[in-house]
C-alpha cells in the first residue's frame, strides 16, 4: 500500500492537514492520483504519512507553508475539534478549525483545478452556520465555484454511519457535475441484519448513538473526553461477549483503511491512543474513492430542476452550490451510490473484541436507566447481565 511506484502523469494532489491519508489514499484508488505534497503537525499521523507515502515531501505546518506545488488537487480535511459536538465547539474561529484560513491563502497563489474539504456535520449548524458562510465567502472572493453535500459512510458499504460534509470548489470547473451526478435513494432497513447493534457507551442520558448493523461514527476523542471506540451489542452472544467494543485493526477497516495501516503510529500514547485518534478524525476512504473516480470521468449529469435559492443568514441545508453571484440549496440525498455493504459481524473480528469493563457498562447502565429515552429491552436486560457477569469476574 505504499507509493512505490508513481505514474508522473497522473493527477497529483497536495495534502493539508493530512491526517493518516485517507483523502490521499481514496484519491489515488479512484482516480489513480498521486501525493506531491502532505502537511501535518502532529507526530503521530506524521510517522503514519512516513511510513504509507514514502519519499512524498512532508511539510510540519500549515502556518509556515509559502506556498503549494503545481497540482490538480488540494486536499483539506482540517481539524474539526472546534466544530465537532465532541469537541469544543468553539466554531471556524477556534484555535484548530481556525487553521483554515492558511489553505485560502496559499490558494490565493496558486491554481490547482480542483479543492476537497472535509469535515464534520456540525458544521453545518454550529454558531448559527459561520463556519460555512467563511469557507463559502472565502471561496467566492476567490472566484471559485463551490459545492458541498452531506454524505453517509455507508453507501461506500462499511458498517459505519458517519455523516460527514464534502465540498468540492473549482475556479475552471462545475463542481455540481462531480458531486450531484450520483444520487440514489437511502436503502431500505432490509438491507441490513439483527445481530448486532452499535451504540456509544459513553452516552446514555440524551441517546445512543443506535445502528443496527453498523457502529455509530467513529471519532478522534468522546463526550468524556477521551479517544474511546463505541461498543456494539452482540444479540445472540453469552454474557461476557455479548456487549464488546472494537479492536483498533476493526476500526481501521471500518474507516476503510488496510487493517494495521497506523502500525507506524503504535509508539504514541498509553495503550494505542493516538492511534485510535487517528482513525477516529479520519475520511472514510471509500468516500474519498468515490470522489477521486468521479473526478475522473467525463462531468456528469445532474438535474438542477429542483434548486431552490439559498437566502443568505438562512440555515445551510445538506447540500448546496454556488458562486459570487448565487447560492443555491439542492436536493440530494446522504447516498450517492448504494455499494455492496459488509455487515457489522463480517467486518470486526469477534476473537479480538474486547468486553467493555465494569466500570464502563456500570455508568452506561445507570444513565439509562434514569434517562427518558426508548430502547429494546433485551439490549437494556443484555447490558445489566454483561455488568453482574463483569462485576463476578472482578469478585
Amino acid at each position: 500500500m505504499h507509493d512505490a511506484v508513481v505514474n508522473e502523469s497522473a493527477p497529483r494532489v497536495a495534502g493539508l492537514f493530512a491526517g493518516i491519508g485517507g483523502l490521499e489514499l481514496g484519491l489515488r484508488r479512484g482516480m489513480g492520483a498521486h501525493a506531491a505534497m502532505l502537511c501535518e503537525w502532529w507526530e503521530p499521523a506524521q510517522a503514519v504519512l512516513q511510513d504509507r507515502f514514502p519519499g512524498v515531501p512532508l511539510h510540519d505546518d500549515v502556518q509556515t507553508l509559502q506556498s503549494l506545488p503545481d497540482v490538480e488537487v488540494v486536499t483539506a480535511g482540517f481539524p474539526c475539534t472546534d466544530l465537532s459536538q465532541a469537541g469544543r465547539t468553539a466554531g471556524i474561529e477556534g484555535a484548530a478549525s481556525g487553521m483554515v484560513r492558511h489553505l485560502f491563502e496559499l490558494l490565493a497563489d496558486s491554481g490547482p483545478t480542483w479543492v476537497v474539504i472535509e469535515n464534520v456535520r456540525n458544521m453545518l449548524a454550529l454558531d448559527g452556520g459561520r463556519a460555512m458562510e467563511y469557507l463559502v465567502s472565502e471561496f467566492e472572493r476567490l472566484q471559485f465555484r463551490w459545492a458541498y453535500r452531506l454524505v453517509d459512510s455507508r453507501f461506500t458499504g462499511v458498517p459505519q454511519r458517519r455523516q460527514r460534509v464534502i465540498m468540492l470548489a473549482s475556479r475552471t470547473h462545475d463542481p455540481r457535475s462531480v458531486l450531484f451526478s450520483d444520487d440514489v435513494a437511502e436503502p431500505s432497513g432490509e438491507r441490513y441484519r439483527d445481530d448486532a447493534h452499535g451504540f456509544y457507551w459513553t452516552e446514555g442520558r440524551r441517546g445512543l448513538g443506535w445502528a443496527k448493523d453498523a457502529l455509530p461514527t467513529l471519532k478522534g476523542g468522546s463526550g468524556l473526553g477521551i479517544p474511546s471506540p463505541p461498543a456494539l451489542w452482540v444479540r445472540d452472544a453469552e454474557p461476557g461477549r455479548a456487549i464488546v467494543t472494537p479492536s483498533l485493526t476493526d476500526a481501521e477497516d471500518l474507516q476503510g483503511f488496510p487493517r494495521g495501516w497506523t502500525e507506524a503510529a503504535q509508539g504514541f500514547g498509553r495503550s494505542g491512543s493516538a492511534r485510535w485518534k487517528l482513525v477516529g478524525n479520519a475520511v472514510t476512504v471509500g468516500v474519498a474513492e468515490w470522489l477521486g473516480r468521479r473526478l475522473g470521468l467525463p462531468p456528469g449529469t445532474w438535474d438542477d430542476g429542483g434548486s431552490l435559492i439559498l437566502p443568505r443568514g438562512t440555515r445551510w441545508p445538506a447540500a448546496a452550490w454556488g458562486d459570487k453571484n448565487e447560492r443555491w440549496e439542492y436536493p440530494a440525498s446522504m447516498w450517492p451510490e448504494v455499494q455492496p455493504y459488509r455487515h457489522l459481524l463480517d467486518v470486526v473480528d469477534q476473537s479480538t473484541m474486547t468486553p467493555l469493563s465494569l466500570r464502563a457498562t456500570s455508568g452506561f447502565y445507570g444513565r439509562l436507566q434514569a434517562s427518558s429515552l426508548r430502547y429494546d429491552e433485551n439490549f437494556a436486560l443484555a447490558v445489566k447481565q454483561h455488568a453482574e457477569f463483569m462485576e463476578g469476574n472482578v469478585a
